[in-house]
C-alpha cells in the first residue's frame, strides 16, 4: 500500500513540477536564447532526485538548441523558484530536452497517408 501512496505523490509532484516550470518559462524568464518555449510533460526519477522536462519548441533546430541553452542556464533560478514555490526542501535535479513527438507524430501521417494511396493505386 505504501508503494502505490509514494508512487502518487511522485505523480502528483510531477504535475505541480510540470506547472510551475510553465509559470516560470512563460513569464519570469528575460533570456533571449529562449523562444516560444512549453512544457510537455515532467519525469521524476523513482527517487525523486532527478527530473527529466520535456520542452516543446515552436520554430526550426536552431532555436529549440537556443532554448535549450538558455534553459540549462537558467536552471538554478528554476530550482531555487520551484523549492520556494511548492515548499520543497530540495527541488530536484532539473534535465531539459526536446520533445520531439509532434515530428514523429507529423512523420508517421506522413507515412500512413502515403501508405493509403499505395492502395488506392492497387
Amino acid at each position: 500500500m505504501e508503494r502505490r501512496q509514494y508512487e502518487h505523490h511522485l505523480g502528483r509532484l510531477a504535475e505541480a513540477l510540470r506547472e510551475e516550470i510553465s509559470a516560470i518559462i512563460e513569464g519570469e524568464l528575460a533570456d533571449p536564447r529562449i523562444g516560444l518555449a512549453t512544457v510537455t510533460d515532467v519525469t521524476l526519477a523513482p527517487d525523486g532526485k532527478s527530473a527529466h522536462v520535456l520542452v516543446s519548441v515552436v520554430g526550426d533546430e536552431k532555436e529549440a538548441r537556443e532554448s535549450l541553452k538558455g534553459l540549462t542556464a537558467a536552471v538554478g533560478y528554476i530550482r531555487h523558484e520551484i523549492a520556494d514555490r511548492l515548499r520543497l526542501r530540495h527541488a530536484p535535479e532539473l534535465y531539459f530536452r526536446l520533445d520531439k513527438s509532434e515530428q514523429f507524430e507529423t512523420r508517421i501521417d506522413q507515412l500512413l497517408k502515403r501508405v493509403e494511396k499505395q492502395r488506392k493505386k492497387v
